[in-house]
């Protein structure tokens, strides 16, 4: 039984080894900070599990989700209400909204929707890795663009040939960006969507961290720059703002004909989204907004916490202004090794857990992220550990 080709072409995916490397040392009863993956570790707010509670006990709610039912409805208005009021950007509810069972999945789908085996898709990297294994699930041809910490993580298209242009149909990016935490405003935006002008490029917009933001920055939405419907869709989620992760459930927004073809793909592998999660998705987009003000709070705290505490053990790494990513070059004492190396050094020798570089594509070597999604006195305990690692001989 031999698996696809498409398979064989996947990079290994590292976040496995590293779940393996985890599972190693609890069985030894090491207690590991797991600081690896970007799940949240707080609370759903109380209104939308209520919700939740309530609309699963509806009639109907139990059945297939229907695209032209009450509630989807609602929730594809709810949506466009949401970004309205936050991005100031007019949707059309039925034909520029898309509800997803979560956004890597859309994102996913994108790439099966319009690449054929001889499409270039344009992937800044390192990236969240659906951006390029998306591209490889869906037979079309992965082409890297590297962005580097000098150029603040942003893409340099004027570096591209025009050979690879020619063939490109799909640009990914993301900002707020994982797993770099850079951030871009909207005159980077215009830039990209003057630079894509009469290129027939789709471009997909991954802005799942728009409200995980700190101090003054504000992050912007591709489709408030003029001319950016006509060739773009954006991607968000409610996982990170809301907590809820677990749910799956996110939508795309922007160009009607993008949208209607990634509708169309969905159509072939899934049956929408269960009635009861869209009903407090409603909840959530529509309800106060308090809670998403207090997580946002709570990783402030965190990223100042851990920050300093790793400044302080003269790791002098970045303080972001999104997201609730540290991304760490490797200290220099231990830079000859690979970000893999180092961060399976951390778990056996530390107990602490973080992702290694080119888990997010081969331009992520030479550093790790760390995801603050433990306590402030757990970050505390990690940092401690973290200070033994450097302190000790090699």
């Amino acid at each position: 039984m031999h698996e696809a080709n498409r398979l064989k072409r996947l990079p290994p995916y590292l976040f496995t080894v590293i779940d393996q490397l985890k599972a190693r040392e609890r069985a030894k009863g090491v207690d590991v900070i797991d600081l690896g993956m970007g799940s949240p570790d707080q609370p759903c707010p109380k209104h939308v599990i209520d919700e939740l509670c309530r609309a699963s006990k509806v009639d109907g709610n139990q059945r297939y989700s229907r695209v032209d039912g009450e509630l989807e409805k609602r929730l594809r208005k709810t949506i466009a209400d949401w970004y309205k009021q936050r991005f100031d950007v007019t949707l059309d509810p039925d034909e520029e909204v898309l509800p997803l069972i979560g956004s890597k999945e859309g994102i996913a789908h994108l790439s099966l929707a319009f690449l054929n085996n001889d499409d270039i898709a344009l992937v800044p990297n390192p990236a969240y890795p659906v951006h390029f294994n998306g591209v490889i699930m869906a037979g079309g041809i992965l082409y890297n663009i590297p962005i580097v910490e000098e150029n603040g993580f942003r893409p340099n298209f004027d570096a591209l040939s025009p050979e690879v242009v020619k063939m490109a149909k799909l640009l990914f990016l993301s900002y707020p960006h994982n797993p770099t935490a850079a951030v871009a405003d909207i005159k980077f935006f215009e830039d990209v969507i003057k630079w894509l002008k009469g290129k027939d490029i789709i471009l997909g917009h991954d802005l799942a961290y728009s409200e995980i933001v700190y101090g003054d920055y504000k992050a912007p939405s591709i489709l408030q720059v003029k001319g950016a419907k006509d060739i773009a869709i954006e991607f968000h989620t409610l996982s990170k703002s809301y907590n809820m992760a677990g749910w799956r459930i996110a939508f795309a927004v922007g160009n009607r004909n993008i949208l209607k073809t990634l509708a169309k793909t969905k159509s072939y592998i899934d049956f929408g989204i269960y009635r009861g999660i869209q009903a407090a998705a409603i909840k959530a987009l529509s309800g106060p907004q308090d809670c998403v003000k207090k997580t946002v709070e709570t990783y402030k705290k965190r990223m100042d916490i851990f920050v300093k505490g790793l400044r302080d053990i003269g790791w002098n790494v970045p303080k972001p202004k999104a997201t609730f990513y540290i991304w760490a070059r490797i200290p220099l004492k231990y830079s000859a090794l690979t970000s893999m190396e180092f961060a399976t050094l951390m778990i056996q020798e530390a107990g602490v857990a973080a992702a290694p570089g080119t888990g997010f594509g081969e331009y992520g070597e030479g550093y790790v992220r760390f995801a603050l999604v433990e306590d402030e006195k757990r970050l505390m305990m990690a940092v401690e550990r973290i200070k033994k690692l450097l302190d000790m001989e090699v």
